[in-house]
């Protein structure tokens, strides 16, 4: 299952799930980049999100708005739906209305090798190598991976620092694939340090030593925190 987290408030981008994406709110736009892999259900805690939700077809559920990431959302939202401990339930922003679905089934495929493999991760996400300019914007997350693929930090800040600036830099994707007992695991941990310093939730994972799982992914699609970035995404990527 395909849950998209959609909470309504947003310090940068106020009503940002509803911005306009071609005619429709940025929430449905998401959910239909992603509609043909799995089954969609978007998690939030605005009853008009609900009621947009219904009016286009996609099954929607009223969460808590006291959530302080959207992982936490989606985790109640799939208790609610009553997701099997062992599905797999990958989170997919709100705020990509242009990721190519490929992308997101890249992650979802990367989760169904670890179930296969008895693989001890935590979560599933991906990256895109960025050049240095990108990098430099704090709302685009940089990763940097070990040789396995697994993660070792995600940063707002340029990592690794390059000396002589010849990198080109990993970009996160905000889309994460858990099981529904994974899922679980992640939300009882409680929030980190880190994850509160630079309000990137994937953090608590890495702070209490479990694992990420990463897959390189080719993508022209970025998450949009601000005004600006809509604009430079629909300039760009429509």
């Amino acid at each position: 299952m395909i849950i998209i987290p959609a909470r309504l408030a947003s310090s940068r981008f106020p009503n940002k799930v509803l911005a306009n994406i071609n005619g429709l709110p940025m929430v449905i736009a998401t959910a239909k980049r992603v509609e043909d892999i799995d089954a969609v259900a978007i998690a939030t805690d605005s009853q008009e999100v609900i009621n947009i939700a219904k009016s286009y077809g996609f099954e929607a559920v009223m969460t808590s708005d006291k959530h302080k990431s959207g992982t936490d959302r989606i985790n109640e939202a799939a208790k609610i739906l009553g997701v099997d401990a062992d599905e797999i339930i990958v989170n997919v922003q709100a705020d990509e209305p242009f990721i190519e679905p490929e992308v997101v089934q890249s992650v979802y495929t990367r989760v169904r090798k670890a179930i296969n493999d008895n693989e001890d991760i935590m979560m599933t996400s991906c990256y895109k190598s960025i050049n240095p300019e990108f990098a430099s914007d704090p709302n685009h997350v940089k990763v940097i991976m070990d040789e396995q693929g697994y993660a070792i930090y995600f940063s707002r800040s340029k990592i690794p620092y390059d000396r002589e600036e010849h990198l080109d830099y990993f970009g996160h994707l905000g889309i994460y694939g858990f099981t529904k007992k994974t899922l679980e695991k992640f939300c009882t941990l409680g929030t980190s340090p880190l994850e509160d310093i630079e309000k990137l939730e994937q953090l608590r994972a890495l702070y209490f030593g479990r694992k990420i799982a990463m897959v390189k992914v080719e993508s022209k699609s970025f998450g949009i925190d601000t005004q600006e970035d809509l604009q430079r995404a629909l300039h760009e990527l429509v």
